[in-house]
């Protein structure tokens, strides 16, 4: 059964030159280096921007069947600050043809047909992609919510009706003070996940913590994972990594506490390399995770 990660995919620019980038396709990317069928729903521009960015995904071995061309809107680009490697900026240019997927059967078919569908905040920013999300969610079986608040791109309305929808969600640290501040909750990580767990029906709540590793709420317990100390190149993909090895273990039946070092291990891989995409294998998560 594949998985359909929905929104974003883009070109990260950087002083280093431009880079494929989007938090569902770094996600659909690392499911597959991780051999899950991973679908990807987006829209790039009938551009040569676009024309490059589905060569790349073709190249990791993702379809790009389910991403549509756009003759109005250009293909996404984002301008990454990384001057600080541990908490890279973006400016996200504002509309891209990703701000407009359009619902059609064939979607509605993969989403129903799929065992996972993984979704953001950042596409639905806009009213287009943002109602083709909201009509798809009412098909998915397992709703995986990234939560990636990038301001000014979110509001605290539309937050909270994708927490509603969400089975699984996945924050970091700044978001969950961001989140609980709104609803004037404790951002203590086990009240605070506890308290997102049963205010929205939740099956899970992974937060990560840079450095300092991820916790879990799963099943009325706590599980955490330290950090695995590794030379930073830059964090962009980093979390999305980490989705995709959490996702993967989730689905296998694993235990959380299994799961989650892997996941762990899995973003500090991607972190010691350059760019939010490198070929990273299981056997070499595991790897580090066992050093």
């Amino acid at each position: 059964m594949p998985i359909a990660c929905f929104g974003e995919m883009l070109w990260d620019v950087l002083p280093t030159g431009k880079q494929p980038g989007g938090a569902p396709l770094n996600v659909a990317v690392h499911l597959h280096n991780f051999g899950l069928d991973a679908q990807l729903i987006s829209r790039v521009g009938r551009d040569d921007l676009g024309t490059e960015l589905l060569a790349f995904v073709e190249a990791q071995g993702v379809s790009t069947r389910y991403v549509q061309r756009g003759e109005t809107h250009l293909t996404g680009v984002v301008k990454a600050n990384v001057r600080d490697s541990m908490e890279v900026t973006y400016q996200i240019v504002k509309p891209v043809a990703w701000d407009y997927i359009q619902y059609n059967d064939a979607l509605r078919q993969l989403v129903e047909a799929s065992e996972a569908f993984v979704f953001g905040s950042l596409a639905a920013r806009h009213s287009p992609s943002r109602e083709t999300l909201y009509r798809l969610l009412q098909r998915a079986p397992l709703k995986v919510f990234d939560v990636n608040l990038r301001p000014p791109h979110y509001s605290r309305d539309v937050v909270t009706y994708l927490l509603r929808q969400a089975d699984i969600v996945k924050l970091n640290h700044h978001e969950l003070a961001e989140i609980m501040g709104w609803f004037g909750v404790s951002p203590d990580e086990e009240t605070a996940l506890r308290w997102l767990a049963e205010r929205f029906h939740l099956q899970a709540v992974c937060v990560t913590k840079g450095a300092d590793g991820a916790v879990l709420w799963v099943e009325q317990q706590l599980h955490s994972s330290p950090g695995i100390a590794v030379r930073v190149q830059d964090t962009i993909g980093s979390g999305d990594a980490f989705l995709a090895a959490l996702l993967r273990g989730w689905l296998a039946g694993q235990p959380p506490a299994d799961y989650l070092a892997f996941a762990c291990a899995a973003g500090s891989l991607v972190a010691s390399c350059q760019g939010a995409t490198p070929v990273i294998s299981e056997a070499q998560v595991q790897a580090l995770a066992a050093a």
